[in-house]
């Protein structure tokens, strides 16, 4: 009788993992749709602690962060040329503060195609240190088009269970044309 019992507890922690395991890193992973023309196609994925301080930038968009030049024109970081470019994580990650090394560290380009989209943060800082237990928030900032901005957030602590973390989302702008940009955006505990 007791090997038929610890027989049922074990078949039953295998088919529910996420009750036996402590998460170990977050991956936010979102079907992102390429869209025509200029003030388009930006993004930034972010995590903040309690306190709303961006402790590990995950990707921001080449052009947000580094800019065009064409032809003798002086190159200027994106979010300058174009403020509409993902304003929130240029304003809470303090973007004029941060080197070009900093930058090149989570910057990458654009997918030129439709494409699923992942990133994974395993519970550590810009610098590589493990982050202090307890409540952080993954952002997703998108620049639809121009003024079109949608956000994603999500609170959820590192202490937690393996599992989906809730999101909300916010529009300042409906945009029709461009609203399939970004698409079945979710943020899992592993």
């Amino acid at each position: 009788m007791k090997k038929i019992i610890v027989m049922i507890i074990a078949a039953f922690m295998l088919a529910i993992p996420s009750m036996a395991q402590t998460a170990k890193s977050l991956e936010l992973s979102f079907d992102y749709v390429k869209q025509p023309g200029p003030g388009s196609n930006q993004w930034a994925v972010w995590v903040e602690n309690s306190k709303g301080e961006v402790v590990r930038t995950l990707f921001v968009t080449s052009f947000t962060t580094k800019g065009r030049a064409r032809g003798n024109e002086e190159l200027v970081r994106g979010y300058k040329k174009r403020p509409d470019c993902v304003p929130t994580w240029v304003k809470n990650a303090k973007a004029d503060n941060l080197t070009d090394k900093q930058i090149d560290a989570f910057t990458g380009a654009t997918p030129q195609a439709n494409s699923k989209q992942t990133l994974k943060w395993n519970f550590k800082d810009a610098k590589g240190k493990a982050v202090a237990k307890g409540t952080y928030r993954i952002c997703m900032e998108a620049t639809l088009y121009g003024k079109s901005v949608i956000m994603y957030t999500g609170t959820f602590n590192t202490k937690g269970k393996v599992g989906n973390v809730p999101l909300k989302s916010s529009l300042t702008q409906k945009d029709e044309k461009h609203e399939g940009m970004i698409s079945n955006v979710k943020a899992v505990l592993k």
